[in-house]
């Protein structure tokens, strides 16, 4: 056996555990050419990094939302401004006169209508919050189920020009309020003094509907076409032998109604 091991070194062929390493290098030399697995898994302490720095950028974007949400920009001055306006009648003394209001200083008067409720609206869906503020008014008064003058200016354009005239405006917003003669103002006043409880010490002593009454004539609608001219807005005039305009009506042909308008 020691005789063909000395052969083998002197042939210049190599032990087997010189071998063995030999090949053992190799594969390593061939594997080391090859892209390691760590190229394609992300290191835990880049990971951590990725992590810190989103957690920075959306730490900037909640100070800037939260810097630029002030409770002016939440609160409707308006809206604040009128609860200023709005006092109890206690707070007010003896003194107080019920119908002079208190908070609307503005001095415009509906002359005709110091007995009654008049609310300029619109019945046309063409503005939704317009609508919306118009309906609002409207149900809270028929929640109180007392007779309202509704003044609808889709309905009759003469309407329109006499906002305008005792505002003084030419854009009115609406809905406009006059109680008693005295201008109380649009749909914000309207809902403030409905939740202090100030409309409904203000409507006291004004006549009340039966619960759930409807117009038989004209179903709350408060107009119905023109018996002279059904609706047409032509007259037809004998004597002339022509068409003449109705002068009973408004331009849409309507009258106002007689059971349920004041």
């Amino acid at each position: 056996m020691a005789e063909f091991e000395s052969n083998m070194e002197f042939n210049g062929k190599s032990k087997p555990s010189t071998m063995a390493s030999s090949l053992f290098n190799r594969s390593l030399t061939i594997h080391s050419t090859k892209s390691s697995p760590k190229d394609y898994v992300q290191s835990p302490s880049r990971f951590y990094n990725s992590i810190e720095s989103m957690k920075g950028k959306v730490k900037k974007l909640c100070n800037i939302f939260e810097s630029s949400r002030t409770p002016k920009s939440i609160l409707n001055e308006s809206l604040l401004a009128q609860a200023k306006k709005l006092k109890s009648v206690k707070s007010m003394g003896p003194e107080y006169n019920r119908y002079n209001y208190g908070f609307n200083n503005s001095g415009i008067r509906l002359p005709g209508t110091e007995d009654r409720i008049v609310v300029y609206l619109t019945s046309l869906r063409g503005i939704r919050r317009t609508y919306e503020d118009c309906y609002a008014v409207r149900m809270i008064f028929r929640g109180f189920r007392v007779c309202v003058d509704e003044r609808d200016i889709s309905m009759d354009s003469a309407y329109k020009k006499e906002l305008q005239s005792v505002l003084g405006e030419k854009n009115a917003s609406l809905p406009q309020v006059f109680i008693r003669g005295n201008h109380v103002g649009g749909a914000e006043v309207i809902k403030l003094m409905f939740e202090t409880g100030e409309l409904a010490k203000v409507l006291d002593g004004f006549p009340r509907r039966e619960p759930g009454f409807v117009c038989d004539r004209c179903g709350d609608v408060r107009f119905v076409p023109c018996g002279n001219c059904s609706g047409s807005r032509k007259v037809f005039d004998e004597d002339e032998g022509v068409l003449k305009r109705c002068l009973e009506c408004n331009e849409n042909g309507l009258i106002r109604c007689i059971d349920c308008c004041l």
